[in-house]
């Protein structure tokens, strides 16, 4: 019998995460994960997403909602999910501490052979999740490939998720077509505090595509041009997960669009996930109608 292969949009390479959040509101559980937050915002834009993703038997909640979303998960049944304890201590919410206590461990190639996407967006918590023998194996299935910087840079130091200087930075970014940073992990990668060199120092180390979050909303370098798009949430709730539905709100929407289409609608769906904790969950039509009444005069 010849095995059928579904072949997706996109695939979200990752760990679902169940994540402590602990804020001057009080603290509590979020099902978390870039997995999560990608699939949850591909599947709401019709497209056909997949997952590859690690978590604990008791988490498979999550995945049965994502399959009653249409979502195709390849799950690995693990000892322990990926938990996070994210500590904001102040008001500001781009200042916060990530503590880890426990870990789904890294990835296989094997877990990423049989699914094929014209796609692939890898979203880890942390280095050592995703390899370089997985990106290898990724390459070889000539479909765009993204990245999220987190992936590479975060290293668990005694519980606690820490940048560091990243030594296989050349290797991995070759193999990039689309790479997702902020504007404290691009400074760090690149020794530069200005984001706009430093979106075209990263473009030069192999990435055709930069998307770079930061404070007031994003900026893309994209084929030697920039776009930028503005953060415009009616309220600040879900702070967690914002860049994760950033990058994967501009994936989705680069496969049929360009740069600066798919910048303004990150922006957008980003800004809506914002109103509340967890995964994207709103209608297609809120993202057009807030793209209507607040980008509709944006400088591409």
């Amino acid at each position: 019998m010849v095995k059928r292969v579904t072949f997706y949009d996109i695939a979200f390479v990752g760990h679902y995460t169940k994540d402590t959040i602990v804020s001057a509101s009080g603290t509590r559980i979020v099902d978390g994960g870039a997995c999560n937050y990608g699939a949850n915002v591909a599947a709401r834009m019709g497209l056909r997403a997949a997952v590859v993703t690690r978590l604990a038997e008791e988490d498979f909640y999550v995945v049965e909602d994502l399959r009653r979303l249409g979502v195709g998960v390849f799950a690995t049944v693990t000892p322990e999910s990926t938990c996070l304890r994210l500590v904001y201590p102040t008001s500001d919410v781009d200042q916060r501490t990530l503590h880890v206590t426990s870990t789904a461990g890294p990835f296989t190639p094997a877990e990423v052979q049989e699914v094929q996407a014209r796609a692939f967006l890898i979203g880890a918590s942390m280095r050592d999740e995703v390899g370089l023998d997985v990106i290898k194996g990724l390459v070889v299935k000539d479909a765009l490939l993204a990245a999220d910087i987190q992936s590479f840079l975060r290293v668990n130091h005694d519980g606690v998720l820490v940048a560091e200087a990243w030594p296989q930075k050349e290797q991995v970014l070759a193999h990039l077509d689309v790479l997702k940073t902020d504007a404290v992990e691009a400074e760090l990668l690149t020794g530069e505090s200005d984001i706009w060199v430093a979106a075209q120092m990263i473009a030069d180390l192999g990435p055709g595509e930069v998307v770079l979050t930061h404070r007031d909303g994003l900026l893309v370098y994209a084929d030697g041009q920039f776009h930028q798009a503005g953060w415009f949430p009616r309220k600040l709730v879900g702070r967690s997960g914002r860049g994760d539905t950033t990058i994967s709100a501009y994936m989705a929407r680069r496969l049929a669009a360009p740069p600066a289409e798919a910048t303004v609608w990150a922006a957008a769906v980003a800004s809506l996930k914002m109103e509340a904790e967890g995964p994207f969950r709103r209608e297609i039509g809120e993202v057009e109608e807030l793209i209507w009444r607040e980008y509709s005069r944006a400088d591409e």
